[in-house]
């Protein structure tokens, strides 16, 4: 039987303000847990909750960014259920009018590009977070995140893989963090995913029954626990079984998804308007004031690398994060677009690997822009082979200096001159006789050997083009 997966993602992002949604309680992570909780995050009686502007510009940003409906009048709920880290038995969110609505999101996969469209995307209140890890038989609160404002990120179910999901998720992280409402930090929080998987027979057009796996806090896991979760269900029909609606979990250790309760509803919630908190009112001059704010989008900025040369899966690997960008556009600074090419090419490469062995961002990087510019420049100049230029990238990483000083320290020049490749050449061919018969011979293999045995008289100095032109011609 053909099947076909069926994905949305919930996205909850952190917005970056320095205080909660509702009170001036600090967000800072890595606190002592409970030391960052007021009265308002705890939900003393008597306590009134007062809006974050900043949160409310944050959410408008993202709305503008995804070409959605900011709602100039939005409504906060209350979102009834009871957790132990839910110190009011209800959060603060909104449901029946959020503050975006519609807008769209494009990811690129394998050479094609595919829009997915947003739900919604509302304002809420984080709830604490349970310790269970760190009592023996028990379980601990910490309230510190209770009330951290969360931008809740919803799309339509028109993700049909789960690479198409995870390919999905990093365009968002992307996203809010090019448009600097989150930091994007998945090791702290700050940027959680949840996934709704289900499966049907690919001529069908109802949706299964989905299941929903929560906070998944890294790419990899999210492939693993959607490619999983779809595998049971599919085994669990075909087997005559069927899906239970229900909130799972992801193992990694394991790598599967287990049972954590039944899948509300919305109306299990008993959602109704915050009696606390006026309607939410954007007036159009505050819109356009945050409009006038915002950067080129990520995708206006992968258009205009392709349309320097540069080949749409580079262009959006050079758009997927601000940082990258920031550094791409520094180095490309008044290259040509053959230059372009070699600049590009060290980016994505060399520099890329040497950033994420050392768990580093392009703000980090211990080559500078302008000092890689000037390396690719090294190499279409023909002053430096590839494998020099590798050398010479190394040194520059390592802090000896800039590429011109590490050239001179270790004497890298290539040799270009055309009649000092010939007289290596001849001497190579004077003394390699039997290898010179075997090529004419048709043997390729010979021809290999001869110019190894031409770079290893120039200590690999010779340029690789040059030495290969000259000797096909001295062997015609």
């Amino acid at each position: 039987m053909s099947w076909e997966i069926v994905v949305g993602i919930e996205t909850h992002a952190q917005l970056l303000t320095k205080s909660k949604i509702f009170s001036g309680a600090s967000t800072a992570f890595g606190a002592l847990p409970n030391t960052q909780a007021c009265g308002i995050d705890i939900a003393l009686p008597g306590v009134l909750p007062v809006l974050n502007r900043a949160a409310v510009e944050h959410a408008v940003r993202f709305g503008l960014a995804i070409g959605a409906t900011v709602n100039r009048r939005s409504v906060f709920a209350r979102k009834n259920y009871f957790y132990p880290d839910l110190p009011k038995g209800y959060q603060i969110s909104q449901y029946e009018l959020p503050i975006v609505q519609g807008g769209s999101l494009t990811i690129y996969l394998n050479g094609r590009s595919k829009t997915i469209r947003i739900t919604r995307a509302h304002l809420e209140e984080d709830a604490g977070k349970s310790l269970h890890e760190d009592f023996r038989g028990l379980s601990g609160i910490d309230l510190n995140r209770a009330g951290t404002p969360l931008l809740e990120i919803v799309t339509e179910p028109d993700l049909r893989a789960a690479n198409e999901a995870v390919a999905y998720a990093r365009a968002l992280h992307a996203l809010v963090t090019w448009i600097g409402i989150c930091d994007g930090n998945m090791q702290e929080g700050s940027f959680r995913c949840d996934a709704n998987v289900s499966v049907r027979e690919a001529a069908d057009r109802e949706l299964g029954t989905r299941c929903e796996i929560k906070n998944l806090n890294s790419f990899r896991f999210m492939q693993r626990a959607i490619e999983y979760e779809a595998r049971r269900q599919i085994e669990l029909i075909e087997g005559g079984g069927r899906v239970v609606q229900e909130t799972r979990l992801y193992d990694p250790e394991r790598d599967e998804t287990r049972p954590m309760r039944t899948k509300e509803d919305a109306q299990d919630y008993r959602y109704f308007p915050d009696p606390d908190l006026l309607p939410l009112v954007i007036t159009e001059d505050e819109i356009e004031r945050i409009r006038l704010t915002m950067p080129e989008s990520p995708e206006a900025r992968r258009n205009e690398f392709v349309a320097f040369g540069i080949p749409l899966a580079q262009a959006s690997q050079l758009t997927s994060s601000i940082g990258i960008t920031t550094y791409a556009m520094r180095a490309l600074n008044g290259a040509s677009k053959d230059r372009a090419s070699t600049i590009v090419n060290w980016i994505t490469g060399a520099l890329s690997a040497k950033l994420n062995e050392g768990d580093l961002d392009f703000g980090q990087s211990r080559v500078s822009a302008d000092q890689l510019r000037r390396l690719a420049e090294k190499v279409d100049d023909g002053t430096l082979s590839g494998k020099m230029a590798k050398e010479v990238f190394d040194g520059m990483w390592a802090g000896e200096g800039t590429a011109d000083e590490i050239i001179d320290r270790r004497g890298l020049k290539q040799i270009s001159d055309s009649s000092a490749i010939e007289k290596v050449i001849d001497e190579v061919l004077a003394a390699n006789a039997k290898q010179v018969e075997d090529y004419r011979a048709g043997k390729e293999k010979a021809f290999n050997s001869l110019v190894g045995q031409v770079m290893k008289a120039t200590k690999g100095k010779a340029n690789p083009e040059q030495v290969n032109g000259i000797l096909r011609r001295r062997l015609a």
